[in-house]
């Protein structure tokens, strides 16, 4: 039976001091893009030169972005928005359309990432044992590691979790029982009844002398946590860092958020998965219906990548005064090992590269499949090249269904999620609505073989916005567990296919056709 109870007073002032923070935020940077915007105008009307320059810009701004190497969806939007207002529409994607071209930032990174690649394994002989046990899904992990770095491991263990009550729970078990370190890094706290029982752990581990760290990202915690948040942290001896905090000035970095979630323990226990640190997605608050969330835990060598993600973020978002002086501390030497548990790859994806390894493991997968390839995602906001991956996918026969929310979280979002129905339902992609509430979780399983779960939703945000990560895995126990999590959740869903195969009118196909351009703003 789902607990449910009502906010209490205390989060009604969290949501109240982070709406007046962001309405603040929002408010400074559309006064500041207004008075560029006026200032330009005033400048054009008195020097007709300089109207014509900016015509210009944006006429080699549009040529640069057909020329980029990205999907037609991405470069379409911008297009359109710079041919009908070109100061503002160039203006808005040097802004926050340059995917990618932070260079500071990437500069961090990737001096963060030389650092700490030596200490992820060699994996040639992993990879090439699975080559002559099984080569078709070689190839994808061949691609994770080449682009990303990640290794693929067939020493560690892997669980699959498809309640967040019960992965909470080991969770807390884990913690308790840390020795070393104890890592969280989550897109969204908030400092309620579920963290307030993590806060009490980690008080204690810090006491008992453990190096403990929270990370998370400004904007996914801006209703949940108040300012004074870090430091009260800090007070308790937690070491507590926000990932690119909102300022009241245009950035173009403030489009890229940390979307990850991750719980690392002494570098051999590792969580991810969809959830949060926030009390709905538990259960105990439920705005939107039930919440239904998975997760997963790895125990082994295969925790070192998830280190690796953590201080790679922990470490670049601050200079270099505040890094880790020795990294070598903190991936242990000998990790425990276990045998027949599979192949396990976990990676991740940053919008600091050109590469987005999220979509593209996605497509992998899709164009792999040969009988079934299933997914579970909260938004269905895809480019026309995943559209055309899960196409061929059904064409050749391949039984794709997706599973989405029945009862919205974001109205606008479910309405550019819905609009994508149509094309994929007429072409066979079964459709179905999680009745019950709101479907977070992030999960893909195809074959009785291979599965991904991480916090990857298949929307532009994630796919190209977002720092996130996930876990491959390819005959694993978990595997099975994930399609049985499907074969779980389908009878509690809608199929609402024929909905979207029947005639469309054309105020609606209009209007989802305009949903769909501007999808990418999304």
């Amino acid at each position: 039976m789902i607990q449910t109870k009502f906010k209490t007073l205390e989060s009604k002032a969290y949501f109240k001091n982070g709406a007046l923070r962001l309405l603040f935020v929002g408010a400074a940077i559309t006064a500041e893009i207004a008075y560029m915007m006026y200032v330009m105008g005033e400048f054009s009307a008195s020097h007709p030169w300089f109207s014509a320059g900016i015509t210009a810009l944006a006429a080699a701004v549009a040529l640069i972005i057909y020329g980029r190497h990205e999907n037609a969806s991405m470069k379409m939007v911008w297009m359109l928005l710079i041919i009908a207002v070109p100061p503002f529409g160039t203006f808005m994607y040097l802004l926050t359309g340059l995917t990618g071209t932070t260079h500071a930032m990437r500069r961090r990174f990737i001096s963060i990432d030389n650092r700490l690649q030596p200490y992820l394994p060699d994996d040639t002989k992993t990879l090439h044992t699975l080559d002559r046990t099984k080569k078709s899904p070689v190839g994808q992990f061949r691609y994770i590691r080449n682009i990303s770095g990640f290794p693929v491991y067939n020493n560690s263990r892997i669980e699959f979790f498809p309640d967040t009550v019960n992965i909470l729970e080991r969770m807390k078990d884990d913690l308790r029982s840390a020795e070393h370190f104890i890592f969280l890094e989550y897109y969204a706290i908030e400092d309620m009844t579920v963290f307030s029982e993590i806060h009490a752990i980690l008080r204690e581990r810090v006491q008992a002398g453990i190096d403990v760290r929270l990370f998370y990202d400004d904007i996914g915690s801006v209703f949940f946590v108040n300012r004074d948040f870090v430091r009260k942290m800090e007070l308790d001896g937690i070491k507590c860092r926000i990932f690119n905090p909102m300022l009241p000035l245009a950035n173009v970095f403030m489009n890229n958020r940390d979307h990850r979630k991750i719980a690392v323990i002494d570098g051999l226990i590792a969580y991810t998965g969809g959830f949060n640190m926030a009390d709905e997605y538990f259960n105990i608050t439920s705005p939107y219906g039930h919440w239904k969330d998975t997760g997963v835990r790895m125990e082994g060598e295969a925790a070192r990548s998830m280190t690796y993600m953590f201080l790679e973020t922990w470490n670049a978002i601050r200079g270099e005064k505040q890094e880790d002086p020795d990294f070598g501390l903190l991936f242990p030497d000998h990790p425990p090992v276990f045998s027949n548990c599979g192949y396990i790859q976990p990676y991740s994806d940053s919008p600091l590269t050109f590469e987005h390894v999220a979509e593209n493991v996605y497509m992998n997968l899709l164009n792999g499949a040969k009988k079934y390839c299933w997914f579970t995602t909260p938004y269905l906001i895809i480019t026309d090249e995943m559209v055309r991956s899960f196409l061929l996918a059904a064409g050749r026969g391949v039984d794709i269904r997706i599973i989405t929310p029945g009862i919205p979280d974001k109205r606008v979002v479910y309405r550019v999620t819905r609009s994508s129905y149509h094309i994929l339902a007429r072409h066979g992609i079964r459709i179905f609505e999680y009745t019950p509430g709101f479907c977070h979780a992030k999960q893909c399983v195809c074959d009785d073989e291979l599965a991904v779960c991480g916090t990857i939703n298949l929307d532009y945000r994630s796919l190209y916005h977002h720092f996130e990560d996930a876990v491959l895995m390819y005959n694993c126990q978990a595997v099975l567990d994930i399609k049985a999590d499907f074969d779980s959740l389908l009878p509690q869903c809608r199929e609402v296919t024929k909905l979207y195969t029947s005639h469309v009118p054309l105020p609606v196909r209009i209007w989802e056709t305009i949903l769909r351009i501007l999808a990418p703003l999304f």
